[in-house]
């Protein structure tokens, strides 16, 4: 019966209502999305094609961290997201720095993978520094255009405001991404460059909005069971 009552104010509720960011919800949104950015910018160092589209082994994970920080966005604020963002990234390097002590530790005499281990792991720093600046970028943007939505519409228009900030973060993540990426995987002509541009941004935002009815259900999960949550609705 109290979940009940609280979806109820939820939906009745016209004022942006956020949680604050103290629950163990939200560390574990918060570990996951760390993860997710790791593994990616691990599989972000190999180049792949599917026939004519060009991308990166990290394709099918990234989308995933978009799909988190919205809930971050629409359930804790825009303090909490750039929290998040900051925090992620902070993992990340402290991922690359392990990376570079593990190539430079002295290898065993039966060890005879030395050189594939730098050729993996070697070009990470660059990817995690073009996953930065884009990711950095791009989620701001996504929360700061999903957040200000919200303010104006309250807890309606969920849908809208994830399509619209989800485009717009994508597009400058993929754009400045690219930029910086596209050497270290071996794009070097510009017609490649534009594939690997338009293909990232299309796949990725396509992910979203078609994961959409799947992000919202997870936002609604989150909202009846986040006591912060409950808690500012009610007091709305």
């Amino acid at each position: 019966m109290g979940e009940i009552n609280a979806a109820n104010n939820l939906t009745k509720t016209r004022k942006a209502v956020f949680a604050s960011a103290g629950s163990p919800y939200f560390s574990t949104v918060l570990t996951l999305m760390g993860a997710i950015v790791i593994l990616s910018n691990i599989g972000a160092s190999k180049g792949v094609s599917f026939g004519p589209i060009i991308t990166d082994g990290g394709f099918f994970l990234f989308p995933m961290a978009y799909i988190l920080g919205d809930v971050i966005s629409e359930v804790y604020g825009l303090k909490a997201a750039r929290r998040s963002i900051i925090l992620t990234f902070a993992l990340a390097f402290f991922a690359v720095f392990s990376f570079w002590i593990m190539i430079h530790l002295p290898s065993a005499e039966f060890y005879d993978g030395q050189e594939a281990l730098e050729r993996t792991l070697g070009p990470i720093w660059q990817i995690v520094l073009a996953s930065a600046c884009g990711f950095l970028v791009g989620q701001f943007a996504n929360s700061w255009v999903l957040v200000k939505l919200k303010e104006r519409t309250g807890e309606r228009g969920l849908i809208g405001r994830l399509i619209g900030s989800s485009g717009v973060g994508e597009f400058l993540d993929t754009l400045i991404f690219c930029a910086i990426a596209a050497p270290v995987i071996g794009i070097s002509d510009a017609p490649d460059f534009i594939n690997y541009v338009v293909v990232g941004f299309v796949y990725k935002t396509a992910v979203e909005i078609i994961l959409v009815p799947v992000t919202s259900l997870v936002i609604r999960w989150f909202k009846k069971r986040e006591p912060g949550y409950i808690q500012a609705a009610n007091a709305n």
